[in-house]
């Protein structure tokens, strides 16, 4: 049971906590402890949302325990010292560009850039699959709330992919590259 535990979550899983640490080193070990806890609080699991909302829950509360334990900066977006955390990682990933070779690892490049809201919720909607509603639920937010979220935080994706990647973005909505 604990190996198909790990088995079916164990992308979404990291992908996560690689979201909430930018270390895989570290993403690897709090991905461990995770399903170590999953696997002995699953008679808590009642079914009330989908088991990955529950999952995701452990997640967090893991990926925020670890941060407070290394004395990370976990303050909120508004913060001036984060903003500049922000655009030094925007200056040297520009640096790094030119290494980029998958859109996949574009994609993920481009919602690092992003705040951690907006990058929790595009992880959640589009590579956890999360509905509106469970996002709300994990967020705390009404799920209407949670949509407008959703739409202002892919319109800065967007923009940050345009920024980084505009000729990566240029060859993905022209039909065979052609200008």
């Amino acid at each position: 049971m604990y190996g198909q535990l790990v088995q079916r979550y164990q992308q979404y899983v990291f992908t996560l906590v690689l979201r909430f640490t930018d270390n895989r080193e570290d993403a690897e070990e709090i991905s461990q402890d995770i399903f170590v806890k999953a696997y002995r609080s699953l008679a808590d699991f009642r079914g009330d949302s989908k088991f990955s909302t529950w999952l995701y829950t452990i997640v967090r509360t893991s990926c925020i325990t670890f941060l407070r334990k290394k004395k990370l900066d976990t303050t909120s977006i508004d913060n001036e010292r984060t903003l500049t955390t922000l655009e030094n990682r925007e200056s040297s990933f520009s640096a790094n560009l030119v290494e980029q070779k998958s859109r996949h690892a574009m994609v993920n490049d481009a919602i690092r850039l992003l705040s951690p809201d907006d990058a929790q919720l595009i992880t959640l909607f589009y590579k956890g699959e999360q509905s509106l509603e469970e996002i709300g639920k994990i967020m705390h937010y009404d799920p209407n709330t949670i949509k407008v979220k959703l739409h202002r935080a892919r319109h800065r994706l967007k923009e940050k992919m345009e920024k980084y990647f505009s000729y990566e973005v240029k060859d993905i909505f022209t039909p065979d590259g052609a200008h």
